[in-house]
């Protein structure tokens, strides 16, 4: 290469490192994806509504959770950050201190958002909520820092968007997003290479090397052991395991025949009506024949229709509202309808 030719490739060099000037330091996104990923883990099993039954004070204590967790997190991050950099003699720069702001926002509205959750309802939503901000936290650094997160924030968009669109159920996108915190953004500390550019094609590779850590692998580790949660037992008829008295005790399945007769109770409340607030209740019979897993006296959700196979319970959506209304008219006047599905059959 000639001497004005390496002088031009320097220039140009110069300029690319200008375009991206902030570095993401390699501590940052395994502080903050490290402990997200535990608290997604953990979270049906802590603050749950057999441990704080109130609606109130169960959103709160979680709403005190996330902020106790963030504001930490934030704060060691912080510090961390600007020791490294002193050690650097490396200035924080005005666009950082703005980004890093933008990555405090979209934690923040997460947060809110599953706080709002609790009262007005979309609890499902909320696992793609925090993917999305996520992911627009790691495109707006990646615009100015690592082109590597760009594509991990485009990927963890989709990935959440992706979940609603084809109604992944709540347990299964609570494991993607414990993955893609606890896992991905560890991983994505380790990839960085400090902003340079690199063939598309090398980006592919890092892009599917990292679903397949945030998506594959959790994905297959939960169907494999709920698949091995499933008892290869004989079906108990419904009258045998009504007569057990240990029937609360281990896994059993029991087969309910057509035509049984099931009790539905509705529990009303509010202080608009008087009277016959309380149990409002309804008998319907099954239509088929179907078999259900109970353990230690608890439904699990695992279904399956006479000779059809398991549908698993992260994959099941037993119950929907699709809408619930009040209206007023002459002919009729006070009405409330709604539309209350049961179906656990393919669709």
């Amino acid at each position: 290469m000639t001497v004005p030719a390496q002088q031009l490739a320097a220039i140009q060099s110069m300029l690319a490192a200008g375009h991206r000037n902030l570095r993401i330091e390699r501590h940052s996104l395994p502080l903050w994806g490290i402990p997200a990923g535990l608290l997604w883990a953990l979270s049906e099993f802590i603050l749950t509504p057999e441990q704080l039954p109130d609606l109130t004070q169960r959103a709160l204590a979680w709403l005190m959770l996330m902020a106790t967790v963030l504001a930490t997190v934030g704060t060691l991050d912080w510090y961390w950050t600007r020791q490294t950099k002193a050690a650097r003699d490396e200035a924080w720069s005005f666009i950082h201190r703005q980004v890093i702001k933008i990555w405090w926002l979209m934690m923040g509205l997460a947060t809110l958002a599953t706080f709002a959750m609790f009262f007005y309802g979309g609890a499902y939503m909320v696992c793609a909520v925090w993917l999305v901000c996520l992911g627009i936290g790691l495109y707006v650094h990646g615009l100015f820092s690592e082109e590597l997160l760009e594509w991990a924030g485009l990927l963890a968009m989709l990935i959440g968007i992706g979940g609603l669109v084809a109604q992944f159920p709540y347990e299964t996108m609570r494991w993607i997003a414990a993955a893609v915190f606890g896992i991905g953004l560890p991983l994505l500390g380790l990839m960085l290479d400090h902003g340079r550019h690199r063939p598309a094609l090398f980006r592919l590779g890092q892009m599917l090397l990292w679903l397949s850590a945030v998506l594959i692998g959790p994905l297959l580790i939960e169907t494999t052991a709920h698949r091995e949660g499933i008892p290869d037992t004989r079906a108990v008829p419904l009258a045998e395991f009504r007569a057990d008295p240990q029937a609360r005790e281990g896994s059993r399945i029991v087969a309910i025949p057509a035509g049984t007769a099931v009790p539905i109770e509705l529990e009303l409340g509010g202080d608009l009506f008087v009277g016959n607030v309380g149990k409002s209740g309804m008998t319907l019979n099954t239509a088929q024949d179907i078999e259900l897993l109970v353990r230690d006296g608890e439904l699990t959700g695992d279904v399956r229709l006479a000779g059809g196979d398991w549908q698993q319970s992260r994959r099941v959506r037993w119950i929907s509202i699709p809408w619930l209304k009040a209206t007023l008219t002459p002919a009729q006047g006070p009405l409330v309808t709604g539309s209350l599905i049961v179906q656990i059959g393919a669709r």
